[in-house]
């Protein structure tokens, strides 16, 4: 019997679940965000001043301000929620637009999704935008897409405007 190959991964279902994911962060489930990635996955956010921020990689210097695996994202997630976070408690009020959905699937079933974002983040009378692409791995585990790795490039030349990134991207 020959193994089946494995199914393609959708637009449809990456729109889904980036959706997903943009309504948990808003919503401020952070305890669920976790649960969309897979255990050996990766969540890095670029600083504005890496030169080549698709290809960089966290060993290579100072171009992450955000390089955590599943791990540290989990303990990112939990320490955000709790009231000792002065910088998020009380939490910030935040909308996650994601759109201009591509995926490419890869040989091995997984597939290669980008995304265009803008966050808006109000708190403490302060209305910041963070702009940028997502670029993310995905993969089936059953019959769950899953993230097996998240980058976040910012469009920003600076974070002067923003002050802080204390949410989730």
């Amino acid at each position: 019997m020959t193994p089946q190959a494995p199914q393609a991964i959708t637009l449809a279902e990456v729109e889904h679940l980036l959706v997903k994911e943009a309504e948990i962060l808003d919503d401020w489930r952070l305890t669920e965000w976790p649960e969309l990635f897979t255990p050996d996955a990766v969540y890095e956010v670029t600083g504005p001043g890496a030169i080549d921020p698709v290809n960089a990689q966290p060993e290579d210097g100072l171009n992450f301000l955000i390089a955590d695996p599943r791990g540290r994202l989990e303990a990112r997630a939990t320490r955000l929620m709790k009231e000792k976070t002065h910088c998020e408690y009380p939490h910030s009020k935040t909308r996650h637009m994601v759109t201009n959905f591509r995926v490419t699937p890869l040989d091995n079933g997984e597939a290669r999704a980008k995304a265009n974002f803008t966050i808006w983040r109000t708190k403490e009378n302060k209305t910041s935008c963070y702009m940028g692409e997502y670029f993310y791995t995905l993969t089936r585990q059953g019959d769950r897409l899953m993230i097996r790795a998240k980058r976040c490039v910012l469009d920003l030349n600076s974070l002067f405007d923003q002050g802080r990134l204390t949410i989730i991207l």
